[in-house]
């Protein structure tokens, strides 16, 4: 009888580094962004809040890239399994992953899309349009199914097990920013109707 060792090598440092990436990246920026709301330790290193949040964004942007290709490393050294081999289903999940992580980014902007509100840059209002409309959290989700559509155009159970832990984390990354962000805009405008 089959068992998963037969279909994911545990032992692959690249499988290791791949679920280490993946775990650091929404932990690092929560915790920075934390940091920043409270301290202001990136606004003053840099001159201003667009500066700091500009080189968050580069941060973030370039951890994800590395987080990315390790994943492809992870799985180039992994096992192939055709029933998990589905090209076409992993190709249309990527397509609408990116679409909802592209389309996120170009209606927040950088620094909507990179934590801005933590450096007090914050929206006027909130965006509902698309994708917004289809999730509220078009950037975790549409990463989750860009993980998945690569595990399974390559045919590879470890895939599947890193997207879920994708979504493990993003769930939970979700849970701790949603009422910290919500408290930020509920905070400005509480000072706004002080002011009235």
């Amino acid at each position: 009888m089959a068992s998963l060792t037969d279909f994911v090598d545990f032992s692959s440092k690249p499988l290791l580094w791949s679920a280490a990436t993946i775990a650091f990246n929404p932990i690092f920026w929560n915790i920075v962004a934390r940091a920043e709301y409270r301290n202001h330790f990136l606004t003053r290193l840099f001159g201003g809040a667009k500066n700091g949040c500009y080189f968050l964004a580069v941060t973030i942007f370039s951890l994800g890239i590395l987080r990315d290709h390790v994943y492809q490393l992870a799985l180039a050294d992994q096992p192939f399994y055709a029933p998990v081999h589905q090209p076409i289903v992993g190709g249309v999940l990527f397509t609408i992953g990116s679409v909802l992580v592209l389309s996120s980014m170009w209606a927040l902007g950088v620094t909507g899309t990179y934590l801005g509100d933590y450096f007090g840059i914050l929206m006027d209002a909130p965006v509902t349009g698309f994708p917004f409309n289809v999730t509220g959290s078009p950037m975790y989700w549409g990463s989750t199914l860009n993980f998945l559509g690569v595990a399974l155009y390559h045919g590879k159970v470890a895939g599947i097990l890193l997207t879920a832990q994708v979504f493990v984390l993003y769930w939970f990354a979700l849970g701790w920013e949603d009422p910290f962000t919500a408290e930020i805009y509920a905070k400005r405008e509480r000072a706004r109707a002080k002011k009235q």
